[in-house]
């Protein structure tokens, strides 16, 4: 830890600081920063072009009675280290320490949980009309990016918010990145804005000059800003904001604090609501992250000196596996079509972009327009695979049911990083997609237990005429070493048991097999079933393990509540309400931050756990 920050009483100490002051800091901000996030793990890019900007908040605002919103809410670390969690910025991320994104319940300081995107200015606009009408006086900030500006909900609270001229700040971070570049009209728009400082030069020096002229200074100001307003169509391509009812500033340098207090000073007395536009750079001050963003954005432990990550050798991810098959499968099927929400790394789809990039389509992060679009490609003849984590697919539930659902239309939606994600969270886990997916008519839902399996559901999904949804969880793909039937074949048995039968789905069957194995060398034969297919079931196989059991164990990687368990409990009480159904995963409840095996240990949902638990549930019944 550096001096400077050791010694300091953080955020107070910030609003008593001058310029030169804060520059220092901002120094030592960045080493702490990438000292720890090398250790930990995190998003760092975005942490490092904040840096100036988190330092200027905190010396205009009190953010223990001013709200501050951050969207997305990655980009909050700076914030987090200046607001009372210094000393424990080590738990970063870890089970049982401090989150990567802003929490409530953590600090006074933190106003919104954030973890998803554009939905800061709404927040911020609900914010500022709760403090008008119970006749408060407080500041109200939302800190937005240019990439969550794809996000139509961004565009539905700058309407709300300026038609309304409650007193609010929207600062702009525009760093030309989401975590790829920004696509689409508004990224042009933002780019235009960036050089216009033509207009706002002309603009001040009018107004300087005119309104010095004695006795009619004034009327000729207003009548040359009616010109003006005609100028400020003819140099600047873009009075988006103003037109909606906001005071625009900028833009101006987002590493100048100097530039960045007196704005923010001048926003904070406005009586309209104000968009500061600034400019910073991705990765400020670590080169290695300025010369790769994208693989900065979020990062496992890597060595600071080479921005070399530290990984243990492993096997193919699911999201290799599942970009591989997509640029082998396009050689075959011309019309397959690849639809991501900007997350075309992410998913695993680089090779298939650059392989074929007139199918390739990037809707930004935009989910609901990524589904519509696809259901209007699959609706003229193609056969399109949206590609979205799973946390990110709920936003786009309406589109999923009315767009792609109700017209039976051939869309595959691979959601990836299913269940729980580790590190990043509540937010950022995907553990309800099989109880919102799985009642939708017309939806095929599979969860592959593996890579040789994900790879077989792609075809049949390719081969089908209907909507389908493959979910598959983050992280290696190891095959285990049983072959796979035809996927239309249904459910597998993969190993026989006596009158106790495990049905898994997905991620959950390496473990459930684990567990039998357990289980077996304390007397207890378990059978295991790999599922499949969560909807439609295989309700003929699901009957077979029925009528010969006394016990059905059902295995998830989602909550319990309305997903995977419940539909196979639902099939046996139907013919055999005397079989005992146990169902094994997440409670209903929004699932911590922590390793993925920390978690999974801790819910007793690994095999270890969950072999104890059959063993509680065996000596229960007898």
């Amino acid at each position: 830890m550096t001096k400077r920050l050791e010694n300091m009483n953080l955020p107070d100490d910030i609003r008593q600081m001058d310029t030169d002051e804060m520059e220092l800091l901002a120094v030592e901000l960045r080493e702490f920063l990438l000292t720890h996030v090398s250790e930990t793990g995190g998003h760092l890019a975005s942490n490092l072009g904040v840096v100036e900007l988190t330092l200027a908040l905190h010396k205009v605002f009190d953010t223990s009675n001013d709200r501050l919103i951050w969207d997305v809410g990655h980009q909050s670390y700076i914030h987090k280290i200046l607001t009372g969690r210094r000393d424990i910025f080590n738990t970063l991320r870890q089970l049982d320490g401090i989150s990567g994104f802003p929490k409530r319940a953590e600090s006074i300081h933190d106003a919104f949980d954030t973890g998803h995107s554009s939905n800061s200015i709404s927040a911020a606009h609900g914010m500022a009309v709760a403090r008008d009408l119970k006749h408060e006086d407080h500041n109200v900030i939302a800190v937005i990016g240019d990439g969550a500006l794809t996000g139509g909900e961004a565009y539905e609270g700058l309407n709300n918010l300026g038609d309304s001229k409650s007193r609010a700040i929207i600062i702009l971070n525009d760093n030309g990145m989401s975590i790829r570049a920004n696509t689409g009209g508004i990224s042009q728009h933002l780019s235009k804005l960036r050089v216009s400082r033509k207009y706002y030069a002309f603009k001040g020096g009018l107004k300087r000059t005119v309104k010095k002229v004695p006795a009619i200074g004034s009327g000729i100001y207003y009548g040359a800003s009616k010109m003006r307003d005609i100028l400020k169509y003819a140099l600047v391509d873009g009075v988006f904001f103003e037109e909606l009812g906001f005071t625009y500033i900028g833009p101006i340098d987002g590493h100048n604090i100097e530039a960045l207090t007196e704005n923010l000073e001048a926003a904070k007395h406005s009586e309209k609501p104000c968009v500061i536009h600034i400019i910073t750079q991705k990765g400020k001050g670590y080169r290695n992250a300025e010369n790769n963003p994208g693989v900065f954005h979020g990062t496992g432990p890597f060595d600071k000196t080479t921005g070399l990550a530290i990984k243990k050798p492993g096997c193919r991810t699911f999201s290799d596996v599942f970009g591989s098959k997509m640029t082998q499968l396009a050689a075959k099927e011309p019309r397959l079509t690849a639809v991501s929400a900007a997350m075309i790394d992410g998913v695993g789809l680089h090779e298939f972009a650059e392989r074929y990039p007139d199918r390739m389509f990037d809707a930004g992060i935009a989910e609901q327009h990524a589904v519509s679009f696809a259901a209007g490609l699959a609706a003229s003849g193609l056969k399109p695979v949206v590609a979205i984590y799973s946390t990110f697919m709920q936003r786009a539930y309406d589109q999923i049911s009315q767009d792609v659902c109700m017209q039976n239309l051939p869309v595959i939606f691979a959601v990836d990083r299913a269940g729980v994600v580790g590190a990043d969270g509540a937010t950022h886990n995907g553990i309800f997609d099989l109880s919102f997916l799985t009642h939708i008519p017309n939806m095929t839902v599979l969860a592959p237990r593996d890579g040789a399996e994900l790879e077989q559901m792609l075809e049949y999904a390719v081969d089908i005429d209907s909507p389908v949804a493959i979910r598959y969880p983050r992280g290696a793909a190891e095959d285990i070493d049983v072959p796979c039937i035809p996927v239309s074949e249904g459910a597998q048995l993969l190993k026989q048991g006596d009158e106790i039968n495990i049905w898994a789905c997905g991620s959950m069957v390496k473990s459930a097999l684990k567990a039998s194995l357990i289980l077996e060398s304390e007397g207890i034969r378990c059978g295991v079933t790999d599922a499949r297919f969560i909807t439609p079931p295989d309700r003929k196989k699901v009957l077979e393990a029925a009528s010969s059991s006394k016990l059905i164990i059902t295995c998830e990687d989602n909550v319990t509540h309305g997903g995977f368990g419940s539909i196979i409990s639902d099939i046996i009480s139907e013919e055999y309400p005397g079989i005992s159904v146990y169902k094994m995963g997440w409670p209903s409840k929004f699932i911590e931050h922590g390793s993925i095996p920390e978690l999974f240990s801790r819910y007793r949902l690994d095999a270890e756990g969950m072999a104890e638990r059959i063993r509680e549930i065996i000596e229960r019944k007898a």
